[in-house]
């Protein structure tokens, strides 16, 4: 009768999450049209509409932990679930990302994404896209801000392992940042997919970060040392261990 009860309490959650995102493009649209302001406007105050909504209505509490990046940097997160980029998204003031280049077409998210200075992408061409990227914040015809990548290139489940893509490595050399690593336990309480949310604490951690210069490798090793193991101790922390199923998965990989 609990799961049953807390199933219905989740679709009602995920319907009015993605109503209000439709009511609030709606209302923030006319002033960002003129403003970029209202572009960051808009989006902060969905994401953090969500986490409010989650809190109440399937007793999902969410915590931001580390030290906020508020410089120009790339952040570099663990990528479980949906809820993970409203987490990030709530607190840094200019989050971008990496996007298809297809999807700048789609109805409302493409035309914001675009405003936020996210960078289209089109299949092998990410290089070049980034050198654009980079020219334009120079040149001030692009925002500058927090460019948010997922090493491991989609969202895994908490108990999954894939292994960190070479396009990390790419970026930290073409854009010479400062990389802020980011481990979260989200994928516990908010699935890949499904309506289910589970009630409990969903932790998103800002680790220390990496300076530019590092070795290829030594980069990548330590990147994915930091944001494994501290995702680990999060979802530890929340009663659960990963580690027989991470460990399962790097076996059959």
């Amino acid at each position: 009768m609990g799961y049953a009860i807390q199933w219905v309490r989740s679709l009602v959650f995920v319907v009015q999450m993605y109503l209000m995102m439709f009511i609030m493009a709606l209302f923030f649209t006319p002033p960002a049209i003129f403003s970029r302001y209202w572009v960051y406007a808009g989006v902060h105050t969905y994401c953090r509409w969500v986490r409010w909504t989650a809190s109440w209505m399937v007793g999902l509490k969410t915590e931001i932990r580390g030290d906020v990046p508020t410089e120009e940097v790339l952040i570099a997160s663990k990528h479980q679930s949906f809820l993970d980029i409203i987490m990030i998204v709530s607190v840094v003031p200019k989050p971008k990302f990496i996007m298809k280049a297809s999807l700048k077409y789609a109805p409302i998210l493409g035309w914001y994404g675009m405003r936020l200075g996210c960078v289209p992408v089109n299949r092998g061409k990410r290089a070049e896209a980034i050198r654009q990227m980079m020219k334009g914040v120079r040149d001030g015809t692009a925002p500058a801000g927090q460019l948010i990548i997922y090493p491991q290139g989609t969202r895994v489940a908490w108990d999954d392992y894939r292994p960190y893509k070479i396009g990390i490595n790419v970026l930290y050399n073409e854009t010479g940042q400062t990389v802020v690593p980011a481990a979260t336990n989200v994928g516990l309480f908010w699935p890949r997919v499904g309506i289910y949310r589970k009630p409990g604490l969903a932790i998103l951690e800002f680790l220390e970060p990496i300076p530019p210069g590092r070795e290829n490798g030594a980069f990548m090793r330590d990147l994915e040392n930091r944001v494994e193991a501290r995702s680990i101790a999060l979802m530890q922390e929340a009663g659960s261990d990963p580690v027989p199923g991470i460990q399962a998965a790097k076996t059959r990989g």
